[in-house]
């Protein structure tokens, strides 16, 4: 199988970014990403275990052998899981707009049409794409970072391979469009879990960092920074008191770094503990 191709010594690791673009992964237990900003486009071959993402629109999951196909500019949250005979494995691979300008122009290629904000493509990968990734074991394995030169030759080869094997993908590939400006009470009411930084959140919902504080402030009287904290509070209290949920089971989910540091948090703004609270009959 194509992970036994990547070395038993490197099965302690975590992640290893061997590249401006490429990075191998490899967990024993669940793990959570905790990049939830999505800038570029990203290609991700699931190796073994699986990846289950959940998005803006939806939950996905990548499963062994399986290629998805991400779109740039997108919120998104990754629990990576091992399968029950192996680690967790992939390998995702940035594909950055100014490299696909270029091949856009070398080659002239244009989107037909603008894709849907939502638009991921899962494709079950075949003899071709699983040969494009074991190529790229011995990167993955050497101690020496891919030079740009052969960064560059190895992107090239992989885009020219998605568009033979998937002519579909065109159209999401070369979509440089930026988002457009919407309700900010609504994105917001709905993405404020996600731990990203504010210009993220500006730029999703197509706005400056300047007017979107601007419009942030005139809509719900605060700052980001502090709705941000008081909403995913509250969010918690009520998970703990009523759903009776385990605060180590939710801080990540509610967009907090660390369980001390949600601790602390919740005990500034409601004077007691969450365990405080969990322990309640």
């Amino acid at each position: 199988m194509l992970y036994e191709l990547i070395k038993l010594n490197m099965m302690n690791m975590e992640e290893k970014d061997f590249g401006k673009a490429f990075l191998y992964s490899c967990y024993v237990d669940k793990a959570f990403g905790h990049e939830q900003f999505i800038p570029e486009h990203v290609v991700l071959f699931q190796l073994s275990g699986e990846t289950h993402f959940d998005l803006e629109k939806g939950k996905l999951v990548t499963k062994e052998g399986q290629l998805l196909v991400a779109r740039r500019n997108q919120l998104a949250k990754a629990f990576k899981h091992p399968s029950k005979n192996s680690v967790y494995q992939s390998i995702s691979i940035m594909l950055h707009a100014d490299r696909l300008k270029k091949y856009a122009l070398d080659h002239q290629l244009s989107s037909d049409k603008k894709q849907q904000s939502d638009t991921n493509i899962l494709l079950e990968g075949d003899i071709f794409i699983k040969s494009y990734f074991e190529s790229l074991a011995p990167y993955a394995e050497a101690s020496d970072r891919v030079s740009p030169q052969m960064e560059t030759i190895k992107i090239y080869e992989l885009i020219t391979l998605l568009l033979e094997r998937y002519p579909a993908l065109k159209d999401l590939l070369f979509d440089f469009s930026e988002p457009h400006k919407i309700d900010l009470e609504e994105f917001m009411l709905k993405n404020y879990k996600y731990n990203v930084p504010l210009e993220s959140f500006a730029k999703l919902s197509g706005r400056s960092l300047a007017s979107f504080k601007r419009d942030f402030e005139k809509m719900f009287r605060t700052s980001p920074r502090k709705w941000l904290k008081e909403k995913r509070l509250s969010e918690a209290y009520y998970l703990i008191e009523n759903k009776r949920k385990r605060p180590a089971d939710i801080y990540l989910d509610l967009g907090f770094e660390n369980l001390s540091h949600f601790y602390a948090s919740f005990k500034e703004k409601f004077g007691i503990t969450p365990a405080t609270i969990n322990s309640i009959a």
